[in-house]
């Protein structure tokens, strides 16, 4: 996600000089030599980053929801949001004065996707396979680099009207989806060992994993046998098989799972759930360059 912020913020002064009497050239301190201007900054880009989370969560905010989200003053939030109107990015409502995101936002992610456009293409093609197989919803999730959560980049709704929806955009906690357990799996010790020392074990549901050894176990059995499942850890109800999407160094770039609520998972078909998803997995990992 970019921020532009257009030329005319940036401003140039000039002041008539008495003849013979030339001005010192201007000094500008730099953060290091003043302390405050950095710490300022940082404060000013998490309010910013607060705001556009705010408006994500809620759709539509007032002024004074959003300065007691992001804890700011009125007059404070009121700049931001003034500013990010002039960007584009936000647009009030004339009869409401609520706050919302332009589609402005939605153009600059998608924009960011075009770099992972090889990866949606071949998911696509499996995703298209499983959702014709099983009726049910197929989520295609990538690792935050960062935060130690999955974030839902592709989906194929389900057929069926009840289902698990996770809308495109949004994460979940690695520890909790058999997402999360497919992308860390298949990944080197060290990696895994640091990403589980920043995991905060918060139960979401039912069976949520909730301490590190016992995620160390769950990943050593998803690297056994190939697939990774989840049975009411991220949601009441719900039940998850995944598979990772691996690179030229096997490495997982992505990972593709099927969720099924619990009472239309079908135990017979369960070695038939998991051929269809290791074929999806072989071929689109192949078509990424992944040799086995």
């Amino acid at each position: 996600m970019a921020f532009q912020v257009s030329q005319n913020g940036s401003h140039l002064f000039s002041m008539a000089q008495p003849p013979h009497s030339p001005a010192p050239p201007p000094t500008r301190q730099t953060s290091a030599q003043t302390g405050a201007p950095k710490t300022e900054n940082v404060a000013a880009v998490l309010k910013v980053f607060g705001v556009l989370e705010a408006l994500c969560e809620e759709g539509e905010s007032s002024l004074a929801q959003i300065a007691q989200k992001v804890m700011a003053s009125k007059s404070t939030a009121h700049r931001l949001l003034q500013t990010m109107v002039d960007l584009g990015y936000v647009e009030q409502d004339g009869e409401t004065e609520q706050y919302r995101l332009t589609l402005k936002l939605f153009s600059q992610s998608a924009r960011a996707l075009e770099g992972q456009s090889q990866i949606l293409r071949i998911a696509d093609r499996g995703m298209g396979a499983l959702s014709r197989a099983t009726g049910e919803a197929i989520n295609l999730g990538m690792l935050d680099k960062v935060d130690q959560r999955v974030l839902y980049i592709h989906q194929k709704e389900s057929a069926y009207s009840l289902s698990m929806r996770s809308a495109v955009g949004t994460s979940n906690p690695v520890h909790s989806t058999a997402l999360g357990k497919a992308l860390l799996a298949w990944r080197e010790p060290q990696e895994i060992a640091e990403r589980i020392s920043r995991i905060d074990f918060t139960p979401k549901a039912p069976r949520t994993i909730l301490d590190a050894d016992s995620f160390r176990t769950a990943l050593d059995e998803t690297r056994a046998q190939g697939f990774a499942e989840e049975i009411e850890e991220a949601e009441e109800g719900v039940r998850c098989l995944a598979v990772p999407l691996l690179n030229h160094i096997g490495t997982p770039v992505a990972a593709i799972s099927v969720s099924f609520p619990l009472f239309r998972y079908d135990e017979a078909r369960r070695a038939e759930y998991i051929d269809l998803l290791t074929r999806v997995s072989q071929e689109a990992s192949l078509a990424l360059g992944y040799q086995g």
